[in-house]
């Protein structure tokens, strides 16, 4: 694989920033890199800029930290509540998304990008308390809290009906007696009955 290196002018997702040095291959550099002007082939000529181009980003970077803490700091004065319907027991018909959130952040005047903010499991599917971190800067990671409620009363679940053990012994003590006198009512003697269907006296 042909490689060339090249001084980049402007930042590159995980590649690097201005002022860097690095290996690329050939073809990323060629069809994307030199033509869009974030970089440049490295020769003795360009290296001059190596110095200038390090003292704009240190300026850029201190910039970004800048706003990134005074994004922190309006971060720390927002109260977001989401008021969700419930079901039985409070279950959440859906779920909390990390759009939902960016859409109230932005009610309050503070725009952040989706790739920014990070929810433990994806989305929020329960009420309570939950938290949302928010990458601001490299240095920088926010916990931004915020509550879900339910805008309906919650409806508990039905009691389940408790059975008396006592109720339980009686009954079975019951059933066991019942099932005694069939048994001996079953099991009786039976007197015969002569021609005439009358009992048959008794001989002398």
């Amino acid at each position: 694989m042909a490689l060339s290196e090249v001084l980049l002018l402007k930042p590159v997702n995980n590649l690097g920033a201005e002022g860097d040095q690095v290996k690329v291959r050939s073809g990323y550099a060629r069809n994307f890199l030199l033509p869009q002007g974030t970089a440049l082939p490295v020769s003795r000529a360009n290296r001059k800029h190596v110095e200038s181009l390090k003292k704009a980003r240190a300026a850029r970077e201190a910039k970004e930290l800048e706003s990134a803490q005074a994004v922190a700091a309006k971060l720390a004065d927002v109260k977001l509540v989401f008021a969700v319907k419930t079901g039985e027991g409070g279950k959440m018909f859906g779920a909390v998304t990390v759009a939902e959130i960016l859409a109230k952040l932005a009610e309050q005047g503070i725009d952040l990008d989706k790739k920014k903010v990070h929810l433990p499991h994806g989305s929020v599917k329960g009420l309570g308390v939950h938290t949302a971190q928010i990458k601001l800067h490299a240095e920088i990671t926010h916990g931004l809290d915020f509550e879900v409620i339910s805008e309906n009363p919650i409806e508990e679940p039905p009691a389940e009906t408790e059975v008396n053990d006592d109720d339980n012994d009686n009954d079975f003590a019951a059933s066991g007696k019942s099932g005694a006198k069939k048994r001996l009512a079953k099991g009786a003697p039976r007197k015969k009955a002569d021609a005439h269907g009358a009992n048959s006296p008794t001989a002398a």
